[in-house]
């Protein structure tokens, strides 16, 4: 020890010449210490801070204290640094062994949850996001998330209270265990329960014995809903049903055996005892049911204070029987019922003059009554053997008392159609004989049908007499222009026709309301003013014993005159018929001066017009020849507006010939000498024909044509030349009438009966008080057009369709065109002269 301390003073004061400051800077660079100085650090460092002390100021005191904890703290930090390495590479070894056990536990829990077909749904706490885990495929469902959408895989009732169980464990933690069958049929097992603040639920199939626990399971409550509702409808039967053991004592009854037998309740019943059918009826009951296995019958129990009548059926079962009474009671008092008004009405139809014959569902007579035999006088031994329906209409035909039918087997099976029909069906057969009979045949409740034969042979001649009387006299009545009044032996207005109430001014209520003679008096006062024949006419009605026919004339008021008959009629009525012979009068003088004078204007326009078309045409027809002859280039040369002066008086001369002609035409239909020349005409051809003759005047006017017609429409018999007249007439009149750019349409159709020509222009249409009169000779209206004709085109076109037994109509509106129809009917002759 000295002499390391020795060692360490040398060493010190060595160093002291270089410094304390020399002295740390070679301990902190790692300088090598002398051996002993190095083995003895703490003496050396004591002998050198108290040689330092010595020999250094308060500064480096200072600096060497600060070194010092410096090289404190490095050593202290690595100290520390050393020891936390090794706690954490300790540490890190810990987990990972940790870790590996997690994992294989982690493997081990998955490989047990896998083991089974199952699926593991959790609900972590406050979160609505399910974990689920495992395989759906076991439940049907293609999806993991549709596992939990219970309806997808189990029947409605099953899916409402597994979606009330989810809810329950989820919301207050309810844990849960259900078995429950899928759609498909497999039975598996649902858990639920809370485990650390989750909800968990296990979904896992079912095997071995617990699956035929569930199919077990499944089945009882299947069974059981069975008999709960098996138990209801018992319950609710109005018929008493019982079971007994297999020593005939009750076990079960239902309400209605309660109530018959008076008990306060089922179990009461079936603790006292009570029976519902006397002990004969039991014996009968259980020696059938050991002998058959059942029984079936009628039998009379007293129920409910009353005696009743049961249909009883009772049969054997395992644990003894069972039964079931229907209370026949009102069927047996209606049965019998109806057997008596059955026979009742027997005996009435037997009276009766209609001829009945009822026939069961079996088509056999059951009843008929004598007028039925004596209607077609059968022999009562046939008909009360009870033959078909066939075989009574075979027997009636071949003694010919049917119809004669042209097919008689449809006849008869729509006869039979009866027996299937649910409405009575009217038939009326004409007998060959000459009689005629309603035949009734109405379906029967139970099957088969009633026929009712009624002769109506003198009720039909009656009616038909009767129909045509008031027909006749009817229509006579409504078609008299006098006034006619059938007053009844009282006095009051029985008949009447319009012109009596025209006359009169009398409103038809009043008059339907059957006034009486005097109060149409005072109705028509102010007409007849009590005049002496109005007297005489009154009193013819009213009188009693004097009744003969008067005669007289009413000058009324108003200036007629009235001629007043009354008649005296059988039944104690009288006819009174009023003639105004004033208005008659004046109208005939007012039409024979008028017709006289029409034809006086028309006769002397008609001669006129004859006369002076005869007397234009000779020197018209030498002009047209002789511009002909101008324009034969034989003639000698024109000059060019020589040649169109020439063209101008061609058009002139052609149409006013064409006029003349139109004139001539309707003179001649006018006078009934006008002829057809008939024969085929084809209908394209004309009318292609009449287009080109004014093919000139839809250029010159800037139309437009439309042609339409069916390719196969053919033709018809006609006058060509007259068809084409007519044709070209409406053609031109529409051109006179069809504003610029317009367009005109000629068609043709064929019907059944008819061929159809229709022209069809845009122009401004003809008002209606125009219309009426635009047949009718030298009628011409401009209409706001440059047009002024002489008013014979139409007329003409109306003449010659009628010469053909054609019509013509004429439909127009203003501002919206006008169509010119013209129908020639499908006949090989046409007449061959104009009406007069």
């Amino acid at each position: 020890m000295p002499d390391t301390i020795r060692t360490s003073r040398s060493y010190a004061r060595r160093r002291h010449g270089q410094g304390i400051g020399g002295f740390l800077a070679a301990l902190v660079a790692g300088a090598p210490l002398p051996a002993a100085a190095a083995e003895q650090p703490a003496l050396a460092l004591q002998e050198l801070v108290l040689s330092a002390h010595r020999s250094i100021d308060q500064h480096q005191i200072t600096f060497l204290a600060l070194v010092l904890g410096v090289v404190l703290f490095a050593v202290v930090t690595a100290i520390l640094l050393v020891r936390t390495r090794a706690r954490a590479a300790r540490l890190d070894a810990w987990s990972h062994d940790e870790i590996a056990s997690l994992r294989a536990g982690l493997d081990r829990a998955n490989a047990l949850l896998l083991s089974e077909p199952q699926v593991v749904v959790d609900w972590p706490a406050g979160s609505d996001e399910p974990s689920i885990d495992g395989d759906p495929a076991v439940f049907g469902v293609s999806a993991s998330h549709r596992v939990l959408a219970f309806g997808s895989w189990l029947e409605p009732g099953k899916a409402s209270a597994m979606e009330h169980a989810v809810d329950a464990l989820r919301a207050r933690g309810e844990a849960f265990a259900m078995t429950l069958t899928t759609l498909g049929g497999h039975p598996i097992e649902a858990q639920g329960r809370a485990i650390g603040g989750r909800a968990v639920l296990r979904l896992k199939d079912a095997s071995g014995v617990k699956r035929e626990l569930v199919e077990l399971v499944t089945r009882y409550e299947k069974l059981s809903t069975e008999v709960a509702s098996l138990r209801a409808l018992v319950e609710a039967l109005p018929s008493p049903v019982w079971t007994r053991d297999k020593a005939g004592q009750l076990t079960f009854v239902n309400a209605a055996y309660m109530r018959a037998v008076e008990a306060k309740s089922a179990a009461d019943a079936v603790e006292r005892r009570l029976e519902l059918l006397d002990s004969a009826a039991r014996e009968n009951i259980a020696q059938a049911r050991a002998s058959s296995g059942s029984y079936a019958g009628r039998l009379h129990a007293v129920a409910a204070g009353a005696r009743r009548t049961f249909d009883v059926l009772d049969f054997g079962t395992e644990t003894g029987s069972a039964g079931i009474g229907i209370d026949a009671t009102e069927v047996e008092t209606m049965r019998g019922a109806l057997a008596r008004l059955a026979d009742a009405h027997r005996r009435t139809l037997d009276q009766l003059s209609t001829g009945v014959a009822m026939f069961d569902a079996g088509h056999r007579l059951t009843f008929y009554n004598a007028a039925y035999r004596a209607l077609w006088d059968i022999d009562a031994g046939f008909l009360d053997q009870g033959p078909t329906d066939g075989a009574v209409i075979e027997l009636l035909r071949a003694a010919r008392k049917l119809p004669e039918e042209q097919d008689f087997r449809q006849w008869k099976a729509e006869l039979h159609e009866a027996y299937r029909a649910i409405e009575p069906k009217d038939h009326t057969w004409h007998l060959p004989g000459g009689r005629t009979l309603r035949v009734v045949t109405t379906p029967n409740p139970d099957g088969g049908v009633t026929y009712l034969f009624h002769d109506v042979t003198a009720r039909l001649d009656l009616e038909r007499r009767f129909e045509e009387l008031i027909r006749v006299q009817g229509e006579t009545l409504d078609n008299l222009t006098e006034g006619v009044a059938v007053f009844g032996s009282d006095g009051r207005l029985r008949l009447f026709n319009a012109a009596f109430a025209r006359m009169w001014r009398l409103s038809p209520p009043a008059l339907a309301e059957r006034p009486h003679i005097e109060r149409i008096t005072a109705l028509c006062q102010p007409l007849h003013g009590d005049a002496p024949a109005w007297q005489v006419m009154r009193d013819a009605v009213t009188a009693i014993e004097s009744r003969e026919p008067t005669r007289g004339t009413l000058r009324r008021r108003d200036g007629s005159v009235v001629d007043c008959t009354t008649v005296p009629l059988p039944d104690g009525a009288t006819l009174v018929t009023f003639h105004d012979v004033t208005d008659s009068a004046n109208v005939e003088r007012a039409l024979r001066e008028r017709n006289e004078a029409l034809e006086d204007a028309d006769r002397i326009k008609i001669d006129f017009v004859h006369h002076v078309s005869y007397e234009l045409r000779s020197p018209l027809t030498n002009i047209i020849g002789f511009v002909h002859l101008l324009g034969d280039p034989a003639t000698g040369a024109l000059a060019d507006k020589q040649r169109e002066y020439l063209d101008y008086i061609t058009v002139s001369t052609n149409t006013l010939l064409a006029l003349i002609n139109n004139i001539l035409d309707l003179a001649t239909i006018d006078a009934g000498r006008m002829q057809l020349n008939l024969g085929p005409v084809d209908i394209r051809e004309t009318m292609a024909a009449a287009a080109e003759g004014v093919q000139d005047r839809l250029v010159s006017a800037g139309l437009t044509l439309d042609i339409g017609a069916p390719a196969d429409i053919g033709g018809f018999v006609a006058d060509k030349l007259r068809l084409r007249q007519i044709l070209f007439n409406l053609l031109a009149n529409a051109v006179s009438f069809s504003p610029a750019g317009a367009t005109i349409t000629l068609s043709a159709e064929r019907s059944a009966d008819a061929v159809i020509f229709s022209v069809t222009d845009r122009g401004p249409g003809i008002p209606s008080h125009v219309l009426e009169k635009v047949f009718d000779w030298f009628e011409t209206h401009s209409l706001g057009s440059q047009h002024r004709g002489p008013g014979i085109g139409l007329s003409l076109v109306r003449s010659f369709v009628e010469l053909h037994g054609g019509s013509v109509a004429i439909a127009s509106a203003v501002g919206q065109g006008t169509t010119v129809t013209c129908t020639f009917p499908l006949v090989e002759t046409a007449a061959l002269t104009a009406a007069e």
